[in-house]
């Protein structure tokens, strides 16, 4: 398999993390279990809301790892239970997006087989920092241990 290098340009510095953050998307986007729809609620609110009919709310769980929005789902065993036709998924899945910086999870609710999960965008300030030209040869600060 061919690695693609989105990030090899001289005039980006720092942006590996970017290119690790890509790779983890492509990978997670080729299963479409459950379904799911992503809307702006507002101007800097987003909504997640999968469809996950069958899960309770303790089957479910929502976590924030590195940057990235993780939501598992795994149902227990219906042992008491003699299906005659199973139409309703039962399997596990794990479903993940990549938030950008800034992006805080709010809340999440469970209504009628639906997951909703809240997210808002921070509001963007631009900041202009005028850096000092010195004289001479600039020397690299040392980190006291």
């Amino acid at each position: 398999m061919n690695r693609t290098v989105y990030f090899n340009s001289p005039f980006l510095l720092g942006f590996e993390h970017l290119e690790r953050l890509l790779e983890r998307t492509v990978k997670s986007a080729g299963d479409g279990y459950p379904p799911y729809n992503i809307e702006q609620s507002d101007e800097d609110k987003l909504r997640i809301t999968l469809a996950v009919a069958g899960f309770s709310r303790e089957e479910l769980n929502v976590t924030v790892e590195d940057r990235q929005l993780v939501i598992r789902g795994k149902q227990g065993e219906n042992g008491d239970k003699n299906f005659l036709h199973r139409g309703i998924a039962a399997r596990q899945f794990q479903r993940a997006f990549v938030l950008a910086e800034g992006i805080e999870v709010t809340g999440a609710s469970l209504e009628n087989g639906l997951l909703s999960i809240e997210l808002e965008r921070p509001k963007s300030n631009t900041i202009v920092r005028h850096i000092e030209i010195e004289e001479g040869r600039l020397e690299p600060k040392r980190s006291v241990p």
